[in-house]
């Protein structure tokens, strides 16, 4: 089985092959990152790190997208997007939103709690189980709705 850097690599030369600029643009930049990230904890990069990685990719490219959107560039928002959504797809499969509600609602009630002051015990129960495959500003809406706050 390839590895994530290897399934990159080999994106990259299909997609340099197919002559596609922004695609093989992305895909440099992740590998980039991935040797920055193999640099600085002194290994080859794991499986959650990898995942890491990506997703500070995509959430980089988010923050992008609102900004262009506020000083009026549609066009590099358009490419943000573009970009976030290719580094999206090599991440885990995203767990339902329903999911994620349900467990937080089990660890509401296992652990009794209430109020808004009880969100940051929640994310610390509940964000390991769906590391990787939940946004942690959703889950933090969720756990608000929950608790009330």
């Amino acid at each position: 089985m390839a590895t994530p850097q290897q399934r990159i690599e080999e994106d990259l030369k299909q997609s340099m092959k197919a002559r596609d600029a922004e695609r093989t643009s992305t895909l440099r930049m992740l590998l980039a990152a991935l040797k920055n990230e193999r640099i600085s904890v002194g290994h080859e990069v794991t499986e959650d790190e990898f995942v890491t990685v990506v997703q500070r990719g995509v959430k980089q490219r988010q923050d992008s997208v609102e900004q262009y959107r506020k000083g009026g560039r549609e066009d590099l928002a358009g490419k943000e997007e573009r970009e976030a959504t290719l580094l999206s797809a090599y991440l885990p499969a995203q767990v339902p939103a329903d999911e994620v509600r349900a467990a937080v609602e089990a660890v509401v009630r296992e652990q009794g709690l209430a109020g808004p002051k009880a969100i940051g015990q929640v994310m610390s129960a509940v964000m390991p189980r769906f590391k990787g495959r939940f946004d942690g500003k959703a889950l933090q809406q969720i756990a608000r709705d929950v608790l009330g706050g």
